[in-house]
């Protein structure tokens, strides 16, 4: 069973910087995407990043391009998301999430959350003035 553990989360002030992390266990991710999403209270979820496990094809919502940055550690099964100059527009619950045949299809499915199979409890963000 696949499972993804999120960490990192808390309290910053706006301009501050977090890394999230998720630790992700139960197969072998070389044909996965693993990507992260977000929920703020009375929104839609939305999507903020993603990456192909091999080769570390990136994509990256609007909102958060050149603040944000995903990566992964393939030898610790880990991803990351390092998130700078945070706004409280950033507050929200962050989730991990992986989906299993992400390596087939091209970097603008990365975004879709209905392709993901596996998701992760979420770890809470919180941006203040």
């Amino acid at each position: 069973q696949v499972q993804l553990v999120e960490s990192g989360g808390g309290l910053v002030q706006a301009g501050g910087s977090l890394r999230l992390s998720c630790a992700a266990s139960g197969t072998t991710f070389s044909m996965y995407v693993l990507g992260w999403f977000r929920q703020a209270p009375g929104k839609e979820r939305e999507f903020v990043a993603g990456i192909r496990w091999n080769g570390g094809t990136t994509s990256y919502a609007d909102s958060v391009k050149e603040r944000f940055t995903i990566s992964r550690d393939t030898a610790k099964n880990t991803v990351y998301l390092q998130m700078n100059t945070l706004s409280p527009e950033d507050t929200a619950v962050y989730y991990c999430a992986a989906d299993k045949g992400g390596y087939y299809r091209g970097r603008y499915t990365y975004s879709q959350g209905e392709n993901y199979d596996f998701w992760g409890q979420g770890t809470q963000v919180t941006v203040s003035l």
